[in-house]
């Protein structure tokens, strides 16, 4: 199949529509917390919560009953009518592209509050056929309504055709933001044997060599190692973000922790939040660790433009550890311009 030529990538798909972006918004968001729109007594807490996340997400699609859909997706509206976002993100996760629902999904939100709505995500991914879609339908809708500034798309790996097909998603348009794993329907389309969303398995595990008849240790292992490198790579291949998506055991925190951490290591930027206990935990762990802050800074200060070798703290820097310190630190400034408590810690 032939690529789409290079000058025409960033031109609008439709007549009066706004200009591809050519880079990504730079933004926090290490917790994308999903609420569902529906409930008034969740649309009533939406003020006090903005300040507490980095995106707030107006759930359309999963855990919504069917007889609900609608009156989640006036919920959704209604929020973003009512409230001033300030440096929080507000996204939206619609229906499914084959679902009954998606159609309305955006031929009612786009007019209604296109212009406030930063991010839609999109379930279940396939390829990039299915952003292409998207990205025409939007560019007509955006044109029509004269939004100004067009609305990004985030994809959800949860299916094993899209995981086949994750760099075609990730470079399919300029207006990828980035992607998420979803454990759960991904578990399903490949048929592990798991009922868990997210996290580790305790049959999922390697054995210690024998050692005559002691007990053999036993080290459970992460059955996303593969998926989450795969996605990253392709994200980091396209310029765009990767994120973990859902944890679901609630009562778990240091399940929670932990997988939130593998995805950080990883280069995951956020995860999903799905409970006001799991916002604290992606906040603490997506925001770099005080003392490697620190050390990144001293490596940037003894190598200004990153040339040359340096001993720091008995440790050799050059040029890689310099790109090193260079990601901690840029997300670090992210955090402090947000966090007054962070700033003072990291000394930025």
């Amino acid at each position: 199949m032939a690529a789409k030529p290079p000058r025409e990538f960033f031109k609008p798909l439709a007549a009066g529509a706004p200009a591809p972006r050519r880079d990504l918004p730079v933004r926090l968001e290490r917790m994308i917390h999903f609420i569902p729109p529906h409930l008034e007594k969740v649309r009533a807490k939406v003020p006090d919560m903005v300040g507490q996340v980095d995106v707030l997400l107006a759930n359309l699609e999963d855990a919504i009953p069917f007889e609900q859909k609608e009156a989640a997706r006036r919920g959704l509206i209604e929020i973003a009518e009512k409230t001033d976002f300030g440096q929080t993100g507000y996204w939206t996760r619609i229906n499914a592209l084959n679902s009954p629902w998606h159609l309305d999904d955006v031929l009612e939100i786009v007019p209604a509050i296109g212009n406030k709505l930063d991010v839609i995500m999109m379930p279940k991914v396939e390829g990039p056929w299915d952003i292409h879609y998207m990205d025409q339908l939007l560019a007509l809708l955006e044109a029509k309504h004269q939004i100004k500034r067009p609305i990004l798309l985030h994809a959800i790996l949860e299916t094993a055709q899209g995981v086949a097909n994750v760099e075609g998603i990730a470079q399919a348009s300029p207006r990828m933001q980035g992607i998420s794993l979803g454990p759960a329907d991904l578990a399903a389309s490949r048929g592990m044997k798991t009922t868990r969303v997210g996290g580790g398995h305790p049959d999922y595990a390697m054995l210690a060599d024998p050692e005559g008849d002691n007990p053999r240790p036993r080290f459970q292992q992460d059955p996303w190692h593969y998926t989450f490198a795969k996605m990253v790579d392709a994200c980091g291949q396209a310029g765009i973000k990767p994120f973990y998506g859902p944890f679901g055991d609630i009562k778990d925190l240091a399940g929670c922790e932990q997988q939130f951490k593998n995805a950080f290591l990883h280069g995951c930027l956020g995860a999903w939040s799905l409970h006001p206990d799991q916002i604290a935990i992606a906040k603490r762990v997506f925001s770099p660790a005080v003392d490697e802050v620190l050390f990144a800074k001293k490596i940037v200060d003894s190598m200004p433009e990153g040339g040359g070798v340096a001993m720091i703290d008995g440790k050799m820097q050059d040029d890689a550890t310099y790109k090193q310190a260079k990601v901690m630190l840029d997300l670090a400034k992210l955090v402090a311009a947000k966090d007054p408590e962070m700033a003072a810690a990291y000394g930025l």
